[in-house]
């Protein structure tokens, strides 16, 4: 029954991503001849050229050899989600395109169509499926390069369509907006994707670090390690505490070191991605 639910929740989200990056595009993106890059972005630079046929067909038609090459390189599972996400994305994206809009000025259009979209390819990535085109390349470099951001990755892959952009369209201003969307969308992406999962690494050092690793583990229920070191001036041997709290715990955690030992140095750095017990747990299939 679980699994039963688990294949159903990953459609839902595939197909509720899809739907509202569909939205985002039409709604604001396409008025304004401007674009997320990838293969939607060039489905609209090649009707431009064509003078005639639908972003979403054309978006459709581009995939699919692509789609071809992700689901065989990557699997069953991707196939079958891009399949959901690539149809909805380009059937929706003529259905919306219907819609009666004002239209926003290209700035404001990018701006919300960079969120929207952003937020509706961060649903779709993390239901472990993609909605077909760059974001299948995307995932095969992600695969090989586990430590780039995706985000990052698909703002590489989208420059040279926001380039293109500019000059079929024979108007820099509309390159110029189209990498303001890729960038907000990128930004989007990687915050849908990591799921906001900050979280702070402290190293204090003190020497009632016995008192502070205790009350970090009652007080704030979690771990904390000794990292032997020693003091460059005074040449004494001292124990360092390493501990990673949340975001919200941090001031907490300032306070109650502060508590047992005024004179303690604490360094905070921010960490991402922690994985591990009370923290996130890895999967291969992890972006």
């Amino acid at each position: 029954m679980k699994q039963i639910w688990n294949h159903i929740r990953w459609l839902v989200l595939t197909a509720i991503g899809s739907a509202i990056f569909a939205l985002g595009f039409a709604l604001f993106l396409i008025p304004n001849e401007i674009n997320t890059g990838g293969i939607s972005g060039l489905a609209m630079i090649l009707r431009e050229l064509l003078g005639f046929g639908s972003v979403g067909i054309l978006t459709l038609l581009m995939n699919i050899p692509l789609f071809l090459i992700g689901g065989l390189k990557i699997g069953r599972r991707f196939f079958a989600g891009s399949l959901v996400g690539m149809v909805v994305s380009s059937v929706l994206m003529d259905v919306f395109s219907v819609l009666s809009f004002q239209t926003p000025d290209p700035l404001l259009g990018g701006l919300y169509g960079g969120v929207i979209c952003g937020t509706g390819l961060g649903l779709v990535f993390l239901a472990g499926a993609s909605t077909g085109g760059s974001d299948i390349v995307v995932r095969l470099v992600k695969k090989k390069y586990r430590n780039l951001p995706i985000g990052r990755i698909s703002i590489m892959f989208d420059a040279m369509v926001v380039l293109l952009t500019g000059v079929v369209f024979r108007d820099i201003s509309k390159a110029l907006y189209s990498g303001v969307v890729v960038f907000v969308c990128g930004q989007v992406i990687d915050a849908m994707v990591y799921r906001f999962d900050y979280s702070r690494v402290a190293l204090i050092v003190s020497r009632e670090h016995e008192a502070i690793a205790r009350a970090i583990g009652e007080k704030l229920d979690r771990g904390a390690t000794y990292l032997h070191g020693a003091g460059s001036y005074s040449g004494q041997n001292m124990e360092i505490v390493l501990t990673v709290v949340r975001k919200g715990q941090l001031a907490e955690l300032k306070e109650l070191v502060m508590d047992i030992d005024k004179s303690a140095f604490v360094i905070v750095q921010e960490a991402h991605q922690v994985l591990g017990d009370g923290f996130s747990h890895y999967s291969p299939d992890a972006l």
